[in-house]
């Protein structure tokens, strides 16, 4: 279903378009929000509709500007992110 809401939402726009997506790594959700964002990305570019662009936005914004999350960068003194070497004081 989560794939398929661009798709809804465009109605008739939609018919007519071929659609293959490829996506790899992550977990099966975020290649769902992947495959979901690549889908109503390239409906909105493809029909030139400011009106289908309009609709996207308003359903869910993440549908065309995507999710500003990233992983922290790994910092000094540590093995990961947040994680630094113990201190033992005795």
């Amino acid at each position: 279903m989560k794939i398929q809401e661009p798709l809804i939402i465009a109605g008739d726009r939609a018919k007519g378009v071929d659609i293959r997506v490829s996506v790899n790594g992550g977990g099966f959700m975020g290649q769902a929000e992947a495959a979901r964002i690549a889908i109503a990305r390239s409906l909105a570019s493809w029909t030139k509709s400011s009106e289908l662009r309009k609709n996207f936005i308003a359903f869910d914004r993440v549908m065309l500007a995507g999710d500003q999350r990233v992983s922290e960068p790994k910092k000094f003194g540590g093995p990961s992110a947040r994680r630094r070497k113990q201190k033992s004081y005795r």
